[in-house]
């Protein structure tokens, strides 16, 4: 074999290595691409599966607040409304209400006289729904707590007075004085016959806890913009600037002459 024959030959054997050594690379490249994008997909996909955590765990807090139980009596949709007053009153006013929020605690200062006397007379009764506005709004748990106090109230026969009692003990809005169990079980005994054994194991336990937190999702899906909202027989009464007790009176007896 002559020198040049051997040297073409060594030469077309080096480039041949070359290509190897560049189709080597080039696999190794490809293989770590491979396995980058399969580790970016199962990061993608466990962030996903992050967020989709993360949502359903502020979904509408009715699961973490334990199960929906409805006190005694509630009724309407849902068992979510407490009534008071007769079945027999031809008219409706619907509350929705807030133990934290100062403007609800307005409404029942300027309204509950007129209130409690129409419910008294027959002529009219009332369905309170509670919400807990203000503990999304200030932080705490205290509109929580009260409405579930509330309810237990509900149970034992007492939810007017102590509606009223908590109403006139509402702390400033920024003290979440009601978050304490202590302190709603102290105002209980303000209700004659209020503070037993059944009731303070209502509130300490949160027995109502879900069923308030189902009675804020009602609030949020009806799409109301505050507490108080008060409808009279279906009708947002509360945002008519020229409502008065007095109005709101002859509003009841006039639709009761119908």
């Amino acid at each position: 074999m002559s020198e040049k024959n051997r040297e073409g030959k060594r030469t077309a054997r080096e480039k041949l290595a070359v290509e190897r050594e560049k189709q080597k690379s080039a696999d190794k490249r490809r293989r770590a691409l491979i396995v980058g994008g399969a580790v970016v997909a199962v990061l993608g996909l466990a962030a996903v599966i992050g967020v989709v955590a993360a949502n359903a765990g502020r979904d509408d807090g009715s699961e973490a607040s334990g199960p929906v139980v409805a006190p005694s009596g509630a009724r309407g949709k849902d068992s979510l409304a407490i009534p008071v007053g007769k079945d027999s009153a031809k008219s409706t006013l619907t509350v929705w209400e807030d133990f934290r929020c100062p403007a609800c605690k307005s409404f029942e200062t300027a309204y509950r006289p007129v209130i409690h006397e129409l419910t008294n007379a027959g002529e009219l009764k009332v369905e309170y729904h509670l919400v807990t506005l203000i503990d999304g709004n200030m932080r705490g748990t205290g509109s929580r707590n009260a409405a579930n106090a509330a309810a237990c109230a509900q149970d034992a026969g007492k939810f007017p007075a102590y509606h009223d009692v908590l109403f006139d003990n509402q702390p400033p809005e920024v003290d979440d004085a009601f978050a304490d169990n202590a302190k709603l079980i102290e105002l209980a005994g303000k209700v004659d016959g209020l503070d037993t054994p059944a009731f303070r194991t209502c509130v300490e336990k949160g027995t109502h806890n879900g069923w308030v937190a189902k009675s804020h999702q009602a609030f949020d899906k009806g799409g109301f913009s505050g507490t108080p909202t008060v409808l009279f027989d279906g009708e947002n009464i509360y945002q008519d600037r020229t409502m008065t007790p007095a109005k709101l009176k002859q509003m009841v007896q006039e639709a009761n002459k119908e």
